[in-house]
């Protein structure tokens, strides 16, 4: 952002020149998704004027949906929003691959715990009955997108979590025990807000909503095997529902 940009006496106000530089920049990518912007005192001082100058420059940003504005946080670069289809296959790093982003994550936990009442509803188990839970981060670009807990039934898959950290594929760890495909019996999805850890494992602000996504996975045959709860980042995910795909 180069203040020689802005010219006085130019027939074109000062906030709407600081605004198309600003936009230009994110444009061009000079300025990243999810940057931070300048205080407007910097900007102020930059672009040598006052800051309600700056301030209707930003306001005008963020009608066009380019930049956000964060009380006690900062401005920020709109990240690019991803569009994630929800298909009868719905494969996170297919996904990520079709919007010609990097996929990635890591494992935050992976632990036998007993089923609660809704893991062991979706998983046709006992109440009680052991399940592992495997819980990820994923990444586009090495942003996170999504906090993710993958249940599976223990007794039919045991050493589902020693085989999951050793390959990072769920979809190769069913393979080994036998399913060779599986698919999307339902997927229920709300918004809330995040609680503090979805907040800073998602780096998202408490004030900006997160998706959940609740689905089911099952074989061939039907049979549920995989209980799913993702909390996408609203600001960066969209949730595109393919059914017949």
């Amino acid at each position: 952002m180069d203040p020689t940009m802005v010219r006085r006496g130019s027939g074109v106000s000062l906030w709407r020149q600081i605004e198309e530089q600003i936009s230009d920049d994110i444009a061009s990518g000079m300025i990243a998704p999810g940057s931070r912007l300048p205080t407007e005192h910097d900007l102020a001082e930059r672009f040598n004027v006052n800051r309600h100058t700056v301030r209707r420059a930003m306001k005008a940003l963020e009608q066009e949906g380019l930049i956000r504005i964060e009380q006690g946080r900062g401005t920020f670069v709109h990240e690019h929003v991803i569009d994630y289809p929800v298909r009868r296959r719905t494969r996170f790093t297919e996904n990520i691959m079709a919007q010609r982003r990097q996929p990635g994550g890591w494992v935050l936990l992976s632990e036998r715990v007993k089923a609660s009442p809704d893991v062991a509803e979706a998983l046709e188990l006992d109440e009680g009955a052991l399940v592992s839970l495997i819980r990820t981060i994923g990444e586009a670009d090495g942003r996170p997108i999504s906090v993710a807990d993958h249940f599976f039934c223990a007794e039919r898959f045991p050493g589902m979590i020693e085989a999951f950290e050793e390959s990072r594929s769920i979809s190769k760890v069913l393979a080994q025990f036998g399913v060779a495909d599986f698919f999307r019996k339902i997927t229920r999805v709300t918004t809330r807000m995040p609680d503090a850890d979805e907040s800073q494992l998602l780096s998202q602000p408490p004030n900006r909503p997160v998706l959940v996504a609740e689905s089911i996975n099952v074989d061939t045959d039907g049979k549920p095997i995989e209980y799913g709860l993702t909390r996408f980042a609203g600001d960066r995910v969209q949730l595109l529902f393919e059914p017949s795909s």
